[in-house]
C-alpha cells in the first residue's frame, strides 16, 4: 500500500510537472510570434507595449484583490519615496528592454531574435560581477566564451541578418544585464516587500508604462495620431480588432509571468531554467517550419554553442545550490502564493534563467553575503 502511494505521488508530480512545462511554453512561445505576426500589420511596437503593461497592471491589482480577500491579509504598497527611489531605476531598465524588444520585431526574424535574446545572460554574468553578485572563477569565463561565440555564429553570414533590429533587440539584451541586476538587488530589500511576483508587477507597470511614453511620443505619437487604425479610424469594427489583438497580447504578457511563477512553485527554479533552455530549441524550429526562417548549419552550431554556455552555468548553480528543500506541491494556493514569495536569496536553489518580460520576477541567482543583505 506504501508504495502504491508513493508510485501515485511521483506520477502525480511528474504530470502536474509537464503540464506547468507545457503551460509555460504556450504562454511564453506564444507571446513571441503573436507579438512577431501583430507587428506585420500594426507598425507601432512601443504603443503595443504600452498597452500591454495597463493590461498586466489591471490583472494584477485585480490577482492582488482576490488574494487579499481569501487570505485576509493585506498586499503591500510602497510609499511614493521608496517608489521612486528603489523602484524606478528598475522599471525604467524594464521597460526599456521590454520596448527594444518588441520593437526589433519589426526588422529582424523570430530565429534571430530568440538567439541575441538568449546572449542576455552573457549581459547578466557581466553586470553581476560588477556588482558583485558573482565571483569572477574560470567557469564563467568560460561561460562567457561559449554565448558570445555562439552568438557570433549564428550571425555571421546569415542570409536574414538586419543590423537595425539586431542592435535593437542586442540593445534589450544589454540593458536586461542591468534590468536583472537591479531586480535581484530590489528583491533582496526585505524591508520593501516585493518578494511576491504579483505585487512585484503592480508596483512595476505603472513606472515603466511612463518610462516608455517618451520613446513613444518621440518615435511613434505623431504616426500613431494620424493612424486611421487608431485615433482616425473610420471603421468600427477595425479599431474593436485592433484593440482587441493588443489585449489578447497583453494576456498573454501576464500569464507568462503568472506561469513562470506557478512552475517555480510547485517544482523548483531549475526545472524553469532547463525548460527555458528547451523552450529556446522549440521556437528555432517553430521558427523555421512556420515562419520559413532561414537557418544554416553554421547558425545551428552557433546556437547549439550558446545553449552550451547557458547549459554550463544553469548546471554550476545547481551544483552549488545542491540539496536544498523545495516548498510541496500540496498546499492551498493562497498559502503557496505567499510562501513561496519568501526573498529570492533565501532560495538556495535559485539559479538563472532570463529572458522574461513586463517586469515579471525571474529566479535570480545565489549572492554572496548574508541574506537579504544591502
Amino acid at each position: 500500500m506504501g508504495r502504491w502511494a508513493l508510485d501515485l505521488a511521483f506520477v502525480w508530480k511528474a504530470v502536474l510537472t509537464v503540464g506547468l512545462v507545457l503551460l509555460y511554453y504556450c504562454f511564453s512561445i506564444g507571446i513571441t510570434f503573436y507579438n512577431k505576426w501583430l507587428t506585420k500589420s500594426f507598425h507601432f511596437p512601443l504603443f503595443m507595449t504600452m498597452l500591454h503593461l495597463a493590461v498586466i497592471f489591471l490583472f494584477s491589482a485585480l490577482s492582488r484583490a482576490l488574494v487579499q480577500c481569501s487570505s485576509h491579509r493585506a498586499r503591500v504598497v510602497l510609499s511614493w519615496t521608496d517608489y521612486l527611489r528603489r523602484v524606478a531605476p528598475t522599471a525604467l531598465a524594464t521597460a526599456l528592454d521590454v520596448g527594444l524588444s518588441n520593437w526589433s520585431f519589426l526588422y529582424i526574424t523570430v530565429s534571430l531574435y530568440t538567439m541575441t535574446k538568449s546572449s542576455a545572460v552573457l549581459f547578466i554574468l557581466i553586470f553581476s560581477l560588477i556588482f558583485k553578485l558573482e565571483e569572477l572563477r574560470a567557469a564563467l569565463i568560460l561561460v562567457v566564451l561559449l554565448i558570445a561565440g555562439g552568438l557570433f555564429m549564428f550571425t555571421y553570414k546569415s542570409t536574414q541578418f538586419n543590423v537595425e533590429g539586431f542592435a535593437l533587440v542586442l540593445g534589450a539584451s544589454f540593458i536586461g544585464g542591468i534590468r536583472w541586476t537591479l531586480t535581484q538587488m530590489l528583491l533582496q530589500k526585505a524591508d520593501l516587500g516585493l518578494q511576491n511576483p504579483i505585487d512585484t508587477m503592480f508596483h512595476l507597470q505603472p513606472l515603466m508604462f511612463l518610462g516608455l511614453f517618451p520613446l513613444f511620443a518621440v518615435f511613434e505619437g505623431l504616426h500613431l495620431s494620424t493612424s486611421e487604425k487608431i485615433f482616425r479610424f473610420q471603421d468600427a469594427g477595425l479599431l474593436l480588432r485592433v484593440l482587441g489583438s493588443l489585449f489578447l497580447g497583453g494576456i498573454l504578457a501576464f500569464g507568462l509571468g503568472f506561469s513562470e511563477f506557478l512552475l517555480v512553485s510547485r517544482t523548483s527554479s531549475l526545472t524553469l531554467s532547463i525548460a527555458g533552455i528547451f523552450k529556446e530549441v522549440c521556437t528555432l524550429l517553430l521558427a523555421a517550419h512556420l515562419l520559413g526562417d532561414q537557418i544554416s548549419l553554421l547558425n545551428w552550431l552557433g546556437f547549439a554553442l550558446c545553449l552550451s554556455g547557458i547549459s554550463l552555468h544553469v548546471a554550476l548553480k545547481a551544483l552549488h545550490s545542491k540539496g536544498t528543500k523545495r516548498p510541496r506541491p500540496g498546499k492551498g494556493f493562497t498559502e503557496q502564493l505567499d510562501k513561496d514569495a519568501r526573498p529570492l536569496c533565501e532560495r538556495r536553489d535559485s539559479v538563472l534563467e532570463c529572458g522574461s518580460s513586463y517586469g515579471v520576477s525571474r529566479p535570480q541567482w545565489k549572492t554572496k553575503g548574508p541574506c537579504c543583505g544591502g
